[in-house]
């Protein structure tokens, strides 16, 4: 798989978001490699009321405040880690939360991460995903166009037609079309009304 760099990768929130879709998350872990199809991201755009970096630079959110291309982390419900991507230039809070992922590699030891074997519930919600692909705060700050142990890779197949809608399970800014997804993709998270 061909790791992307820095300059495929959209300076721009909303276009980040939809871009990623059909992209390839790849993570290594001691066992092997982790490898899913994102079809599914939510853009939280600069000044955005529901995103983490509103209020200003914190330690908790500084990744958000990288250049584009670092992960960000953060632990909710205090037991689901979520997986996000940095995405405006360096000094601007904002940020694409990966939302759901097919499962393409590392099946068996995704099924294991998760404790389950249903192959469409492996990653589809953030929560799921994270936990599918061993994420964590040790991943914090890491830059996806470096390298192991996390990183995009280019697109396996080609993406179908791309939805847009309201993004899932926030109360700010809850109107805004802010979530990018494969219609139809089985793995896509959410109620049916919101995957086709």
């Amino acid at each position: 798989m061909r790791r992307l760099r820095h300059a495929e990768l959209p300076e721009a929130t909303e276009t980040l978001a939809r871009y990623l879709v059909g992209k390839t998350l790849v993570r290594i872990v001691p066992e092997g490699r982790l490898a899913g199809r994102i079809v599914e991201t939510e853009a939280y755009l600069p000044r955005d009321a529901a995103c983490h970096a509103y209020g200003g630079l914190t330690q908790r959110n500084r990744a958000l405040f990288m250049a584009h291309g670092h992960v960000y982390v953060y632990f909710i419900y205090g037991n689901h880690f979520m997986l996000n991507v940095s995405s405006e230039a360096e000094g601007v809070g904002a940020g694409v939360l990966l939302r759901a992922v097919e499962p393409i590699e590392g099946i068996a030891l995704m099924q294991k991460y998760r404790g389950i074997t249903r192959l469409r519930e492996l990653a589809n919600g953030p929560g799921k995903l994270a936990q599918a692909f061993r994420i964590d705060m040790r991943l914090y700050g890491h830059d996806y166009c470096a390298g192991a142990p996390l990183w995009f890779a280019d697109t396996v197949e080609p993406v179908r037609r791309i939805g847009k809608s309201r993004r899932i399970g926030i109360n700010k800014n809850a109107h805004r079309l802010l979530r990018f997804y494969e219609r139809g993709n089985p793995f896509v998270s959410g109620p049916k009304s919101l995957r086709n």
